[in-house]
């Protein structure tokens, strides 16, 4: 495939004007590498293709078409340039059509004014070129339109399809009725003359005529005589005699000149044929040759012209040469491919075979196989570093003290992203022998994904755009099968950049959170066996190298959602740091209170105060990195323990803490303070259960509001749904949807409670519970009457409600139950009686599962 060069441009033209089929010679720069580059050449818009012979780069021979328009531009195409430009235009000179009798200083073939090639001219047939003999005044109407005013006439009076209106209008538009009176005047003259010019034709020949009536009836008779005669033979058996021997005399004469001629015409057919069929009996040594000095552009433009020129053949030699071509082509093919796919390999070259393999027509898809390959072997790049850091082991060093593993040494050159700063920070020399091997692992890992990823996304992109084929717009074919093709595998491409962005966080949680990692692939991705946890300032630095490998990834344009894996990795490292790092500081700072060093120095200062400060210190500066929130990051501090929780959950967590700090903590802290004989806790400990217990309401009710309220607003709108109406409705057949979509809500409540603390549900539930009651109640209250249908449905649904809640219901809850039945009309027909009673069991056997949470005997309400 030839390289891209500028477009052609014509800048001289020899002769500048000239009739139909004139040689004329082109100038200009970059007209083509050669004879297959130039595929287009149009003079005055007509395509000159044909007749155009390439000398050189600015050198084109051709001859001018029958173009169209008088005038216009000289435009090249080539290959390697495409459409090209002129500056210079081209004059087509139309002749004149010359009648028989015209004088001109030309010769003019005849053949031209012949109507039938079999059949000579009459020259009774001759006519003027100006029959009506007065003068021509053409007018101003163009050809085009006289031909669509009269279309299938001509104006040639010679022509059958003559039209003597088309004449007029052309030739005499501008002539006055006089000249048109004469020139009818000159046409009865000119046929008058036509009668007697042939009358006096046949009477001035009337003796040459009877001559040769004489002659042909003397032949005749002597023909006839000379029948009889057998001595000689008959005359005219002489005469065929006689012609023989003339024509055996003609044929010698010229049998030496027409002999040369036909040799030369055979030593030329044969010369031509030898030069056409060289370049196929020498096509496949050609492509080793080049093949081995990796001319591919060569090999492919020379197998293009082999496959037009003899692809078809049906000469058996030309079939075996071309056979043997297409098993070179065909190796070339695998060679291409098993180029294509050897790792490590650079974009560009990956790009320059995949256009030679769609060049050479490779079967399959050359570019998605690369892609694949490419996939794999990052993956195998990744498993390997794992593989090689565990098996070398923290002590194993290269000579060069190096614990880098072997197959990642290649990879330096093959890293493609420029980044602005390194992920690592600045290291001692002795860095191998102090760096934990987890670190070593996680740098190098994060090293190969950014050398090898964006490569591979890049590739993908130019699969997707199509300049994989073409960067100029040509290929229009390859370009669009490739795009058609992309678009089908967007969805198995989104899955290996799932694929890879997953190996990357599962090797390096195996290394640093094994216990993140399900049982089944810790053998994969674990097994680093390292006998001390690493140091908060170890993960800070890990954080540092993940980070940096997320913000590169996310530099490509990759999707967010492929590298949504990448940060909750980062979350967890995050939470993990600083999980690790608050408890060293607290075993260091135990450490410190435990050792007898209180004694003072010389100046009467401690050495223990010191101590706790840069312990503090440097806790603080490992927590740095961890807590500071990237773009897209969550916030550390609003996950406790790691747990992802709402904010309703989040509230329940300190509700618990709260209680476990009034019931448990400060009583244990009393208990320890007068264990060791300190008085006047009593009010510190007041102060505090105070505090907590002020902290406590308010979250509370708090919780209670985000929880209550909505169950509550939902009961009026759900009870008037449809437009319902107490005094006219059906006859009841059950508990309504909203009031069992209201249960439904609270034994949500209950399940969030109970998941965080058992203690808390009665607490919270008897709230909720409270407030529904009241609420339900409130609205029965508000109806102003009700038809016998709708007290009946009434009172089924309060009763319903609370038969369901009646385990936390208080008294003034009860009382508000009793109020608001006591409100509805009673029911004395033993029928009504009956179909509540129905309806309440049908209620409880058809919830019975939902409402085992409402009758926990062992749950009591707490009285606060």
């Amino acid at each position: 495939m030839s390289r891209a060069r500028q477009p052609p441009l014509v800048t001289g033209i020899s002769p500048k004007e000239g009739a139909a089929w004139t040689k004329v010679t082109i100038r200009g720069e970059n007209l083509g590498t050669g004879p297959a580059d130039l595929i287009g050449l149009s003079i005055c818009g007509h395509n000159c293709l044909l007749t155009a012979e390439w000398m050189s780069a600015s050198k084109i021979v051709c001859r001018v078409g029958p173009a169209k328009d008088d005038k216009g531009e000289i435009i090249v195409t080539t290959k390697s340039g495409g459409l090209g430009t002129s500056t210079v235009s081209f004059k087509l000179i139309r002749p004149e059509r010359i009648g028989i009798l015209d004088q001109s200083a030309v010769w003019v073939d005849e053949l031209t004014f012949r109507t039938d090639r079999n059949k000579g001219i009459s020259p009774l047939s001759l006519r003027p070129s100006n029959p009506l003999g007065i003068d021509i005044d053409k007018g101003k109407i163009t050809p085009k339109d006289l031909e669509l005013t009269f279309p299938g006439m001509s104006a040639d009076f010679t022509s059958e399809n003559f039209s003597a209106t088309w004449y007029l209008i052309e030739n005499h538009a501008g002539s006055s009725f006089d000249q048109l009176k004469i020139a009818a005047s000159n046409l009865k003259k000119q046929a008058t003359k036509k009668n007697e010019g042939s009358l006096a034709y046949v009477k001035g020949g009337l003796s040459t005529f009877f001559e040769a009536q004489d002659a042909l009836s003397a032949i005749h008779q002597k023909l006839e005589s000379d029948g009889t005669e057998k001595v000689e033979g008959s005359m005219t058996q002489r005469l065929e005699n006689i012609l023989n021997r003339a024509s055996n005399t003609a044929d010698t004469l010229f049998q030496e000149v027409l002999g040369r001629k036909d040799k030369a015409d055979s030593t030329r057919n044969a010369l031509n044929v030898l030069q056409r069929f060289k370049f196929l009996f020498n096509l496949p040594l050609n492509i080793e040759r080049n093949i081995q000095k990796g001319d591919y552009d060569v090999v492919i433009n020379d197998y293009e012209k082999a496959k037009s020129l003899f692809g078809n053949t049906e000469v058996p030699v030309f079939q075996k040469v071309y056979a043997e071509v297409e098993t070179r082509i065909g190796a070339l093919r695998s060679l291409l491919l098993e180029k294509l796919l050897q790792t490590p390999s650079t974009l560009h070259d990956q790009k320059r075979y995949i256009r030679y393999l769609s060049d050479l027509h490779a079967p399959g898809d050359p570019a998605w196989q690369c892609i694949y390959a490419q996939h794999k072997w990052i993956l195998q790049l990744m498993q390997n570093c794992r593989d090689e850091f565990i098996s070398v082991g923290a002590g194993a060093l290269d000579p060069e003290g190096d614990t880098r593993p072997p197959a990642l040494g290649r990879l330096s050159h093959t890293t493609s992203l420029k980044r602005g700063g390194s992920l690592r920070t600045p290291r001692s020399s002795n860095w191998h022998f102090e760096t934990p091997q987890q670190v070593q692992f996680v740098e190098k890992l994060s090293d190969v994904v950014i050398g090898q990823l964006p490569n591979f996304w890049k590739l993908w992109i130019s699969y997707v755009n199509g300049s994989l084929f073409s960067e100029t717009g040509e290929k229009s074919g390859q370009v669009e099968k490739s795009k058609k093709n992309a678009r089908q595998r967007q969805n198995d491409f989104k899955k290996m950049i799932e694929e890879l962005t997953s190996r990357l966080v599962k090797l390096i949680r195996g290394a640093l959170l094994p216990a993140t990692l399900p049982q089944g692939e810790l053998s994969l991705y674990g097994g680093w066996e390292s006998k001390t946890e690493l140091a908060g300032s170890w993960l800070t630095q890990i954080i540092h190298t993940v980070r940096g490998c997320h913000e590169a990834l996310s530099a490509m344009e990759i999707p967010n959602d492929l590298l949504q894996v990448i940060q909750d990795l980062l979350l967890d490292l995050r939470v993990h740091c600083l999980m690790v790092t608050l408890v060293h500081t607290t075993e260091d700072v135990n450490r410190l209170a435990e050792k007898e060093d209180w004694l003072v120095d010389n100046e009467g200062i401690t050495s223990l105060p010191s101590r706790f400060e840069q312990c503090m210190v440097q806790m603080l500066q490992s927590l740095k990195e961890p807590l500071e929130i990237k773009p897209g990051e969550t916030n550390v501090r609003s996950y406790p323990a790691n747990i992802r929780a709402t904010e309703e959950q989040r509230l329940l967590i300190i509700l618990s803490n709260c209680q476990y700090l009034e019931r448990h903590t400060f009583l244990n802290l009393a208990h320890h303070f007068e264990k060791h004989s300190f008085t006047g806790t009593e009010k510190i400990t007041r102060v505090s259960v105070d505090a907590v217990r002020g902290l406590d309401r308010k979250l509370f009710e708090a919780y209670i509001e985000r929880r209550a309220d909505p169950i509550a607003g939902s009961l009026e709108p759900g009870i008037y749904a449809g437009y319902f109406d107490w005094r006219d409705c059906q006859t009841p057949t059950g508990v309504r949807n909203y009031l069992k979509e209201a249960l439904v809500n609270i034994i949500a409540v209950h399940a969030e409670v109970f998941t965080v603390s058992k203690d808390l549900v009665p607490r919270v539930l008897s709230r909720i519970v409270e407030s529904v009651a009241d609420e339900m109640c409130r609205l029965m209250q508000c109806v102003s009457s009700f038809s016998k249908n709708g007290a009946l449905q009434a009172r089924l649904e309060l009763c319903a409600l609370r038969d369901a809640i009646a385990t936390y219901l208080n008294a003034d809850s009860n009382a508000s139950f009793k109020l608001a039945l006591e409100s509805l009309p009673q029911l004395h027909s033993g029928a009504d009686k009956k179909l509540l009673e129905e309806l309440l069991n049908k209620f409880k056997s058809s919830m019975q599962l939902q409402l085992t949470c409402f009758h926990a005997s062992s749950v009591q309400p707490i009285k606060r």
